[in-house]
């Protein structure tokens, strides 16, 4: 009698979790992580390039961080689900190594979104940096080095920390988790996000 009390009232909790989830448009992490500043609200998004839906929030996104508040720290995260997932992933982690992610973020995801470039191989790779200004020779030694493969050891290891099975997603001070599905639209998530950060400075 005892387990079935117990499994009547875990099945109640789970699905009053689920729907409050549902009403707030954000999922309270099980296992909050801990932020890189705590003087700061941090922001992290997961995305891929391959992903049309990371491509349709992009535009959102760039421009809420026109104007995010200066307590915020705002996080990119390749997420690595696959090998095709951490080539892509590579490629930003090589243009935040070079400095150049606000001059190829944008036109990296219209390669592969709209001119359906695959931007996998190292050469092609080098060849799409070059048309952006990039040498060659940087590109290369950057692709290649310790830090670059850290990131990306590192990346692999972040989404299931912090519970995300799919992008776009978004954390919020290492507490919270946005998505569509739980916002209900895209447009939506920038809003529940913000309302968190609110909540997260009142503090």
């Amino acid at each position: 009698m005892l387990k079935k009390y117990l499994l009547a009232f875990m099945l109640i909790f789970a699905f009053s979790s689920s729907t409050q989830a549902e009403s707030s448009g954000y999922e309270e992490l099980s296992r909050p992580q801990p932020t890189q500043n705590p003087d700061k609200v941090e922001v992290i998004e997961f995305f891929w390039y391959g992903c049309p839906h990371c491509y349709s929030f992009e535009p959102a996104l760039s421009e809420w961080l026109k104007n995010k508040p200066e307590n915020v720290e705002f996080i990119r995260i390749p997420a690595v689900f696959s090998k095709l997932w951490g080539k892509h992933a590579k490629a930003y982690y090589t243009a935040e190594a070079l400095g150049v992610v606000d001059k190829v973020h944008a036109d990296f995801f219209d390669a592969i979104q709209n001119k359906r470039q695959k931007l996998t191989s190292e050469d092609d790779l080098a060849d799409f940096f070059a048309a952006h200004g990039v040498d060659k020779q940087a590109f290369h030694e950057a692709y290649n080095s310790f830090l670059v493969d850290a990131k990306l050891r590192q990346a692999q290891a972040m989404a299931p920390r912090y519970g995300v099975t799919g992008v776009p997603a978004i954390i919020v001070n290492g507490k919270y988790k946005v998505t569509a599905s739980l916002a209900k639209s895209q447009d939506n998530m920038i809003n529940v996000m913000n309302e968190l950060i609110k909540k997260e400075s009142a503090k």
